[in-house]
């Protein structure tokens, strides 16, 4: 440390101390009043130094030797040097404040002889004058010596000011700041050693408290799992990450610090402990996602389901977390260790899923059968499925399903009938070409646009080329229809309900290649007259027959037919299984055959019944 000036004030002596002790300053803070206090010590100094000049010299000796000893004790010569320099550009500065100060008693003294030379009345007028301009001189010179005074005083407050903050920032250098915490603990001013001390007690009495549902808590203690404390660098690089010169911001807010603290301990016994908890002995109950549900009116997002199921590795993971940062609770539910389902009532996937859902919803289709059949929300909400990654699939297989189930019930063709004849019989028919046959394909596609655009529609089915009948129920013919017994030989012609033509005929050999076949059927063509041609004879490679008749009314495309037979001796009876059997088709008499032929139009039903 340099040598320092032999004439020091006792301000000057007061000053040395205050440097030397840096324990001082981060104990004591400044008094707002320090400023007064040297402006109103330097005021005084007129009669102040006066007094104490003859000592000064003797004082600053034996501060000098104070300060020697002081610079001795000293823990580093890089803090010693700064404290030095400053304290030289302090003892410079009040040197020249006492300078000022003699200066300044010389003045006073000088203008308590101005005064009485003022109120002699003998002085005459020339020399009033120029005492007054020389009183005027001196006042300005003491106005510019009372500035740089202040200034002088001024700049040793910053400089004192400065060593304090100076040496606040080497304490900060190796202690942290105030309002520090390290893994969630206050270390505030505290060294690395400290910290590690402490981590230290920490491992030799540590226990983790594990919180676990329904109430339930384990204990994993430190001794159980073999834990020992590893000293590394860590705690040493967060304390060098702190700024030292800027240590008023830790006034303003909490500095928290994550440390990996390095502890070993024993991975069996670790393993063994987590296995032994009683949240992954229980039935592990697995989680389930929230999801789209219908409600009756439209798909709302039904609430996720915990569950009581381990996530293992997450467990692990923040046992493991929690014993190196010394934590004291796990919460597996806060931390997320119980297997969470992929998608909670706030994922905007679920929403997502139920609005693109509620869309099919719109569509409404009524087909318009013997009752209205409707195809709305409550059957669409079945074809609409969402699967885990939350994707809306319409179920076309669905679809088809419930048009095949649709068509069994209200396709008539071949289907056995129950009819009545005129003379009060009851018989039962069934086969045939005749009646309702939905194209399940055609209308297939025509549902599936209408519900993927949410349309509202009344409509019938598609149905396949002739597949219609007269009317939806159990005898789709209606009431306008032909009928041929084939027990009793006899047919009808009945217009809306009433018999306008009746006949006894001749039906074919009761053989299978040659019967009238039963079933409901419809007047495909009419032709007058027309040439009946049999099938080819294989002996001889020509038809078996070619017959000319002059009302023609087919029934099948194979050759069956109303048609006259002036042939046949007579109808009815039983001349049909006697030998006077047709090949199939239906015999009647010339006239009833001509009236029959004007009065049925094509597409009549026929239905041939025994």
């Amino acid at each position: 440390m340099s040598k320092k000036s032999e004439h020091r004030s006792k301000d000057d002596f007061s000053l040395k101390e205050t440097i030397e002790d840096k324990d001082y300053f981060l104990d004591n803070e400044i008094d707002e009043e320090d400023e007064d206090y040297w402006l109103d010590e330097e005021e005084d100094s007129e009669d102040y130094w006066p007094d104490d000049e003859e000592d000064t010299g003797g004082k600053e000796q034996k501060r000098s030797d104070s300060v020697s000893e002081t610079d001795a004790q000293e823990d580093t010569e890089d803090e010693s040097g700064n404290i030095e320099d400053i304290e030289a550009i302090v003892t410079q500065n009040l040197r020249e404040n006492e300078e000022l100060c003699e200066e300044e008693k010389s003045d006073d003294t000088y203008d308590k002889e101005s005064t009485e030379s003022e109120n002699d009345e003998e002085v005459d007028e020339e020399s009033d004058e120029e005492d007054d301009m020389t009183v005027s001189g001196q006042n300005a010179t003491k106005k510019r010596k009372r500035s740089k005074k202040i200034a002088i005083i001024s700049g040793s407050i910053v400089a004192v000011f400065a060593v304090i903050y100076i040496g606040i920032s080497v304490f900060f250098m190796s202690h942290f700041y105030i309002n520090t915490e390290i893994n969630g603990y206050d270390f505030s001013v505290k060294t690395v050693n400290d910290v590690e001390e402490y981590m230290k007690q920490k491992v030799a009495d540590y226990a983790l408290t594990i919180l676990e549902k329904e109430n339930k808590t384990d204990i994993i203690r430190g001794e159980d799992i073999s834990l020992v404390y590893e000293s590394d660098d860590e705690i040493e690089n967060a304390l060098k990450q702190q700024n030292a010169f800027l240590w008023p911001m830790a006034f303003f807010g909490n500095k928290s610090t994550k440390v990996t603290v390095d502890v070993s301990y024993n991975e069996e016994q670790l393993e063994k402990q987590i296995r032994s908890l009683q949240s992954v002995t229980v039935e592990q109950i697995p989680a389930t996602s929230a999801y789209p549900k219908y409600n009756g009116s439209e798909f709302v997002v039904e609430p996720e389901v915990t569950g009581t199921a381990v996530d293992m590795d997450r467990l692990r993971e923040k046992i493991s977390q929690y014993i190196t940062e010394f934590q004291p609770e796990l919460d597996m539910a806060e931390e997320g260790c119980y297997a969470l389902p992929k998608y909670t009532s706030d994922s905007p996937e679920v929403q997502d899923a139920c609005d693109e859902m509620n869309r099919y919803l719109k569509a409404s289709i009524t087909y318009t059968m013997d009752e209205n059949v409707v195809v709305d929300k409550e059957m669409i909400s079945d074809w609409v499925t969402v699967d885990s990654e939350m994707k809306v699939t319409f179920n076309e297989d669905a679809v088809r399903q419930w048009l095949t189930e649709f068509g069994d019930k209200y396709d008539t063709v071949g289907t056995t009938r129950t009819i009545i004849t005129p003379y009060g019989k009851t018989a039962e028919v069934s086969g045939g070409t005749y009646g309702w046959g939905i194209d399940e394909e055609a209308e297939f596609t025509a549902l599936t646009n209408s519900i993927k655009n949410g349309e509202v529609v009344t409509k019938e089915p598609a149905y396949c080329i002739g597949q219609t009948a007269a009317s939806h129920g159990p005898q789709d013919w209606g009431t306008t229809y032909a009928e041929v017994d084939l027990s009793a030989q006899h047919m009808w012609y009945i217009v809306d309900g009433s018999v306008v033509l009746e006949s006894d005929v001749v039906t074919g050999v009761p053989t299978p290649k040659m019967e009238t076949p039963s079933g409901v059927y419809n007047i495909l063509e009419k032709e007058s007259p027309s040439v009946l041609v049999g099938e080819d004879d294989p002996n001889t490679g020509k038809p078996i027959y070619e017959t000319q008749v002059a009302y023609w009314m087919r029934i099948t495309w194979s050759g069956i037919g109303f048609h006259d037979a002036t042939w046949q001796p007579a109808f009815g009876g039983n001349l049909y299984s006697i030998g006077a059997g047709s090949h199939g088709c239906v015999n009647m008499p010339y006239d009833k055959a001509g009236a029959l032929y004007e009065m049925m139009p094509v597409g009549t039903p026929v239905i041939i019944h025994y």
